[in-house]
Order: structure tokens, then C-alpha cells, then sequence
């Protein structure tokens, strides 16, 4: 592979200001995680050590093997939202390794809310299983949760993508064969009480765990009998009486020794296998990407500068180098595994659509998992390039998309607007994973774009009214909410917070984020028995 030889001046004002403004981009992220990972009441720190529990990380500092990476999911969902204090939803997930296995863990924190479950907290968890189905990754649960949040519980129960969906997703998990572990070290009440009951093996703390389907006050309502948590669902009911429950443990510690045990006892996984090499890091400094990227998302650059900053040796074999330049293509490697790259350097046209469709189509034949760098504006319109067939060319590259069967990785490192978004992978999509930087922002068009559409068919209405067009002022206050509402719905934070990505990322972290995503996707095979792809239209 030829080595990219970068043309970027570190020494430039340009490149100087580029880089103040990521960093600071970067400070204000790990200032957000800092906050969602510390941050919660005094008296719920002091509750939990009353009750001789652990905090959430704590746990996981017991359960995952020593010096190993976890690559945690969404640890920004549901910022802002509810009282701003939900923080990760409720619950700490991503991909750990467990006595050298990768699982995907799922961990209450019961130091917000108790453990309540709110909305957010469900389609988490929802994505932890669709994480877990896709990448064939054994599933780790630490419960402790007081149930569902019930002022909110319209929000929770009864869509197809609302609580009863995890149940059902448990159901298909083990129908797939994949393992579901759950300690017990809370309530698992009404709803949360199937988690454990769907599970594997199920461990049970003594004292503090309980699993039932109706807590201590429902069952006084309902039958008038008077009796205690423990009582009614306790350790020594489930694992003697019930056999709801497989081991018995003292404390949570205790309880996470068991279910290392356990994992390790797993029979170890065939991971599918991709031509590797020995990893090497590049050859410039991944940190150069702060620099690069523009501080204006109007402003160009080339994404091949900053692909030479994610893959090893730099080295990268470029397809179609001259046909479609406004999509660079090709092929290299990250931390050894092969991938097909797909990079914006500006609108999608009909040329470079059909060079999409073919590269993907080559790395779906071979066996090569699919990275899209997005920073997009959309396909190109206007009658030249209706008339040349920008859409169904531009069909032709969602089609592939949509249809290739191997692991595609998502990173939105810009701009993610309208039907760009679909073509270069956006969530609805289904990439294995899909992460944004700081600097990004999504939505249907930006909101200057979106506020001159509505000015001009509010002209054409006068026009055809018999009124005068509108004036400044009148326009202004067209423009103004919209642009406004664009920038705060537009931003990575709200993408984060609603669950559009996976994580919003440290540009200099993205190399090391995907070598361990696509490790995890390996657990998988690398692509199913149904080779082709749809119609493509000519």
C-alpha cells in the first residue's frame, strides 16, 4: 500500500486555530464525562455504603480483567434530560473482557434515582441487546433497579420498542445461543423481575437482592399481607425454595467472583478470521486530527488527512483515486484488521455514488469490514443532475449500504445532513457501531439551508397572492428560530443524549476506539449466507 504523504503545515495560523478550537471541544466532552461518571446526591452515596453496596464502578473494576480496555456505549445518553441528573441513562454498558472473553455488560446504577428505569434507560438497553444480537457477544447483567420510573411509565410500556421489548429480546438471545448472566444485587421488581427469570444463570446477593413481581407495598394493597422485601424475594427464597436463582452470594463482591467464574467456564468463542498483519500505529500523530479538521463546517478539507491518522503505517490503497473525487475509497488497515474506507471530501454526485456501490460491493465479497468517515451534505440536486440520474445512482449506493452483510463502522466527523446521512451509513442504517466527534452536527439540512427553503415559499406564496415579498426584518424572524433550532438539535450532545450514536469520541481516540469495536464484531461471523445485493437500477 502506497504510504499518504500529508501536505498539512502544523506551523500554519490556519492549522493553530483549528487546533484551539477542538481542543476545546475535547476539554468541554471530557469535562461531560467527568460529570456523568462522578456526579450523584451525597445521600445516595451514603444510602449505598449503608446497605453495604458497591458503586456501579466499582463493580466493574471487579469484574473486568485487569489492564484490559472497556469501550463503554453511550455514556452521555439522556444528558439534559428529565432533571439533568439521569445521568448514562441510569446505567453503565459497553464491551469489557471478562477472564479473556468479551461480554457485553449492562450495570445498574442505583446511586440515581434508586435505579429507577426511564425511558432513555430502556432504549439503552434496547441497544445493549441489538450490540449484543448483532456482535454475538455473551450479555453481563449487575442489577439493581427500583423498576420502572412510573410517573413516566406511558413513555415505558407499551410500544414495540418500549420494556416488554427487552423481555423479547432475551427470548430471541437465547434462541441464538448466546449467554445471559445476571447478578441479582437489588430490587428486580415487577417487569425487571423476568431480566434474571429470562437469564442463564442468575447469582443472588444475600440481604439486598430481591426478585419479585409485585414489591412489599403492591402486595399489602392488593392482598392485604404484610411482609418484608426479603421476605417475599430474597436470596435464600430464590436459590433454596423458588430455584428462580442458581448461586448464592454473600455481598457483591462476592457475587461478581461467581460471575467471573461463570464466564470463564464459557466455552471459548470461534471468532471469525480476516487476513491480518501486525498492527502499527501511524505515522503521524493521531492528536495532528485537531489541527486539520476545520473549526467551520463550511470550510473543506481532505479526509485523507486525517485518515493517515487513523490507520497503521499510514498506508492506505486508494480505488478509483481519480474517478469520484468528491468520495475517497480504498482499502488499509487498523490495529492489523483489513477495512474498506469511505471518506467524504464534499457532495455526493453520480460518479462518485457509483463508486460507493462498487467498493462495497467488493469489500462485501471479500470478506472486508466497511468504515464510513461521514462529513456530508447530502447528493447533489438541480435539473443538470436529476436529468444525469443523480437519484437512481444515488439509490444504487443506499441499496448497497443497506444490503452489504459484513460489519460497517460509523464515524460522523462533520457534517450529517439529509440524504448523506443514509448513504454514508447513519444509524438507520444499522452499522455495528456509530460514533461522532465534538464538532459534528446532523439533521435533515442545516438550519441556514432550512430557513431560506421556508423564506422562499413564503415569496412564492405573496407572489402568487399579489403581496410583496417579505422584508428584512420579516425574514430575520423567520430565520432566526430556525437557525437557533437547527444548532441546538443539531449538535453531537443532543444526537448523544437521544441515542443516535454510540458515544461521542476524542478525534485522537477514534483509531483506538474502532480496533476494539471491530475485535468485537469478530465474535460474529463476518458476514451471512445470502451473498447479492438488491436490484440496482440502470
Amino acid at each position: 500500500m502506497d504510504v499518504i504523504e500529508t501536505r498539512i503545515d502544523t506551523a500554519s495560523d490556519e492549522y493553530r486555530r483549528n487546533r484551539e478550537a477542538m481542543e476545546a471541544l475535547v476539554a468541554d466532552l471530557k469535562a461531560e464525562l467527568k460529570k456523568a461518571r462522578e456526579e450523584r446526591p451525597q445521600k445516595d452515596i451514603d444510602r449505598l455504603k449503608k446497605q453495604g453496596k458497591l458503586p456501579v464502578r466499582t463493580k466493574l473494576d471487579l469484574l473486568l480483567d485487569r489492564n484490559t480496555p472497556f469501550l463503554e456505549i453511550a455514556p452521555l445518553a439522556a444528558r439534559g434530560m428529565y432533571d439533568g441528573k439521569v445521568h448514562a441513562a441510569g446505567l453503565v454498558a459497553g464491551i469489557g473482557v471478562v477472564e479473556g472473553h468479551e461480554v457485553l455488560v449492562v450495570a445498574s446504577d442505583a446511586m440515581i434515582k434508586g435505579g429507577a428505569v426511564y425511558p432513555m434507560g430502556v432504549k439503552k438497553n434496547l441497544r445493549c441487546q441489538t450490540i449484543c444480537m448483532e456482535n454475538r457477544l455473551p450479555m453481563v447483567s449487575l442489577l439493581d433497579s427500583a423498576g420502572a420510573y412510573l410517573p413516566l411509565q406511558s413513555e415505558i410500556f407499551p410500544d414495540i420498542d418500549d420494556g416488554g421489548r427487552i423481555f423479547y429480546n432475551q427470548a430471541i438471545i437465547s434462541k441464538m445461543g448466546i449467554p445471559q448472566i445476571t447478578a441479582v444485587m437489588g430490587l428486580c421488581t415487577a417487569g425487571g423481575a423476568y431480566v434474571p427469570a429470562m437469564s442463564d444463570e442468575v447469582i443472588h446477593v444475600k440481604g439486598t437482592g430481591a426478585i419479585f413481581l409485585g414489591g412489599p407495598p403492591l402486595v399489602k394493597a392488593a392482598t392485604g399481607e404484610e411482609v418484608t422485601a426479603d421476605e417475599l424475594g430474597g436470596a435464600e427464597v430464590h436459590c433454596i425454595e423458588s430455584g428462580v436463582s442458581d448461586y448464592f452470594a454473600e455481598d457483591d463482591a462476592h457475587a461478581i467472583a461467581i460471575m467471573r467464574k461463570i464466564v470463564k467456564a464459557l466455552p471459548a468463542g470461534q471468532k471469525a478470521r480476516l487476513s491480518t498483519r501486525e498492527p502499527r500505529p501511524p505515522l503521524y500523530d493521531p492528536k495532528e486530527i485537531y489541527g486539520i479538521v476545520s473549526r467551520d463546517l463550511k470550510v473543506p478539507y481532505d479526509c485523507r488527512e486525517i485518515i493517515a491518522r487513523m490507520v497503521d503505517g499510514s498506508e492506505f490503497l486508494e480505488f478509483k483515486e481519480l474517478y469520484g473525487p468528491t468520495l475517497v475509497c480504498g482499502f488499509a488497515y487498523i490495529h492489523g484488521y483489513p477495512v474498506g474506507i469511505l471518506g467524504n471530501n464534499g457532495i455526493l454526485f453520480s460518479d462518485s455514488s457509483l463508486k460507493a456501490t462498487q467498493f462495497i460491493q467488493l469489500c462485501d465479497r471479500r470478506g472486508i469490514p466497511l468504515v464510513f468517515l461521514q462529513n456530508i451534505n447530502g447528493y447533489i440536486i438541480g435539473r443538470q443532475y436529476e436529468r444525469l440520474g443523480i437519484t437512481k445512482d444515488g439509490h444504487k449506493m443506499v441499496n448497497a449500504v443497506s444490503t452489504c452483510t459484513v460489519p460497517k463502522f460509523t464515524v460522523i466527523v462533520g457534517a450529517s445532513f439529509g440524504a448523506g446521512n443514509y448513504g454514508m451509513c447513519g444509524r438507520a442504517y444499522s452499522p455495528r457501531f456509530l460514533w461522532m466527534w465534538p464538532n459534528a452536527q446532523i439533521g435533515v439540512m442545516g438550519g441556514e439551508q432550512a430557513a431560506g427553503v421556508l423564506i422562499t415559499l413564503k415569496n412564492d406564496q405573496n407572489l402568487k397572492a399579489g403581496l410583496p415579498p417579505m422584508t428584512p426584518e420579516e425574514e430575520d424572524a423567520i430565520r432566526k428560530p430556525i437557525v437557533d433550532a437547527a444548532k441546538a438539535q443539531g449538535d453531537a450532545y443532543y444526537s448523544t443524549s437521544n441515542l443516535w450514536d454510540d458515544g461521542i469520541l476524542d478525534p485522537a481516540d477514534t483509531r483506538d476506539v474502532l480496533g476494539l469495536a471491530i475485535s468485537a464484531a469478530l465474535n460474529a461471523p463476518i458476514r451471512d449466507d445470502v451473498p447479492g445485493f438488491g436490484i440496482f437500477r440502470m
